[in-house]
């Protein structure tokens, strides 16, 4: 079940992509698929929500997105360029006009000086556009937490790129 204010988000989500006809997709990491299951438990989501792709590892995120291993190995799966590449590629393997990804430090392990607990990177690419992306810190407020705001996170880029598709 949805709280409120995920709910209110999902269902702007679909009605903006619903309004234009498109599809999108998620390419999800630290969420585990939690946007997709979002939009998902609303009734008639499978006019806009071609498919979600869940890529905890980076072995997935190489594999189903096409992530490079050498960004990867420069970059680190949590950061911009993994986020963004996370998208794009979701892009190019699925019939949709948007794809949002997400990747970060949800905790309450795994964080550095440099990519502390809390940490999330985010990518929203939109055929024929700019790929965006957000950067957030969030601090150390706990898995679920972390995780929440970052399903608000990505619902309102989605929201977003309707408006750029």
């Amino acid at each position: 079940m949805l709280d409120a204010e995920t709910a209110v988000r999902a269902e702007a989500v679909l009605a903006a992509f619903r309004a234009k006809g498109l599809m999108l997709a998620t390419v999800e990491s630290c969420t585990g698929g939690l946007v997709a299951g979002a939009l998902t438990a609303i009734a008639g989501s499978s006019d806009v929500v071609e498919r979600g792709f869940v890529t905890y590892s980076n072995r997935a995120k190489s594999e189903l997105v096409g992530v490079p291993e050498a960004l990867l190995a420069a970059h680190g799966a949590v950061s911009e360029e993994t986020a963004r590449a996370m998208a794009e590629g979701a892009l190019a393997r699925a019939p949709v006009a948007a794809a949002v990804s997400i990747t970060g430090v949800a905790g309450p392990g795994g964080g550095s000086a440099e990519k502390p607990v809390g940490l999330v990177h985010f990518g929203c690419a939109v055929t024929g556009g700019e790929t965006a992306h957000r950067r957030m810190l969030f601090g150390d407020l706990g898995r679920d937490e972390i995780r929440r705001r970052s399903v608000l996170v990505a619902l309102d880029l989605l929201r977003e790129a309707a408006a750029r598709a």
